[in-house]
């Protein structure tokens, strides 16, 4: 697929005659269509590490690769694709799908008054971030609901989930920020000065996204450790509980153990009263025991 960069993308047959323009191979397509960019050759290296978002400076082209994550579903696998640019096209090599919904969304939205590669390539590393402040916003208030209700081990589980896809969000904005810099350093001079704004912008945004993504990696600690106090606090108090019926019963024990000893004379077994007298000594431990507790404010 071939896109003339005007107004807005053009959708052309065969390769294009006007500069500049954007590509979109698979995989298969790119060995078929290779040799009509035999500058872009590094774009078979930058396919053999999909693993992560790079930009690597070349004699005559940027080339790297994107590994994006998946907003709709984080729970699956990023979606992964190489590029090269330079001053006159950006070729894309993708299977995932990523590109070609990323290109329609920019022609149904983008007009451009003053159309260029850079502003292209701007808008489509835009695209990627464009609704990540909203999803950073939901995670905050979910956050702010769970320390309002803090209820012990229940919320550990969700907290590791937001923690781990938090700090995936923040390696993928620092990844976008080496890219954005390389773009913005404009090595091989692909860019004419004054349109280095843009990736300015970009690099300015990235920074705030760094930052939101950092604090709430602190938030979710903070909710963590007020989640294992709110936990320790509970088993202070089972213990607290737990040493008071012991200490209670401690005294009971040993007058239970005294009766029962075997032993021949125990005068006490003779009286009439005893086995009364017995259950109100009992009795006047426990009231005199927890009366105590109380005053200290075990209880």
């Amino acid at each position: 697929m071939y896109y003339l960069i005007k107004e807005t993308l053009v959708e052309t047959e065969g390769t294009p005659q006007e500069v500049p323009f954007v590509t979109l191979f698979t995989q298969d397509e790119w060995e078929q269509n290779k040799s009509s960019f035999s500058f872009f050759q590094d774009l078979d290296e930058e396919r053999k590490d999909l693993y992560s978002t790079h930009a690597n400076v070349r004699q005559d082209c940027l080339a790297g690769s994107f590994s994006i994550v998946n907003r709709k579903d984080l729970t699956k696998d990023d979606q992964s694709f190489s590029f090269a640019l330079n001053d006159h096209c950006v070729v894309f090599v993708d299977d995932s799908g990523y590109v070609k919904e990323a290109l329609t969304r920019i022609h149904a939205t983008k007009k451009w008054q003053d159309p260029g590669l850079d502003r292209f390539f701007y808008d489509f590393l835009d695209d990627i971030v464009k609704d990540d402040l909203r999803i950073m916003e939901k995670y905050e208030m979910e956050l702010e609901v769970m320390e309002d209700t803090v209820d012990g081990s229940q919320i550990n589980e969700r907290l590791n989930t937001i923690r781990s896809e938090v700090r995936r969000f923040f390696i993928h904005y620092q990844q976008l920020l080496d890219v954005a810099q390389e773009l913005e350093e404009n090595e091989n001079g692909f860019f004419e000065e004054d349109r280095l704004r843009y990736f300015r912008s970009y690099i300015s945004r990235l920074d705030r996204m760094l930052n939101i993504s950092s604090y709430l990696r602190d938030y979710v600690i903070q909710i963590e450790d007020m989640n294992q106090d709110r936990i320790s606090i509970r088993q202070n108090e089972i213990m607290t509980i737990l040493t008071v019926v012991t200490t209670i019963f401690m005294p009971l024990t040993l007058i239970a153990g005294w009766y029962g000893m075997n032993f021949r004379y125990m005068p006490e077994l003779n009286q009439y009263y005893a086995y009364p007298i017995l259950i109100l000594i009992c009795i006047l431990i426990v009231v005199v025991l927890l009366h105590f507790f109380k005053r200290k404010k075990w209880l």
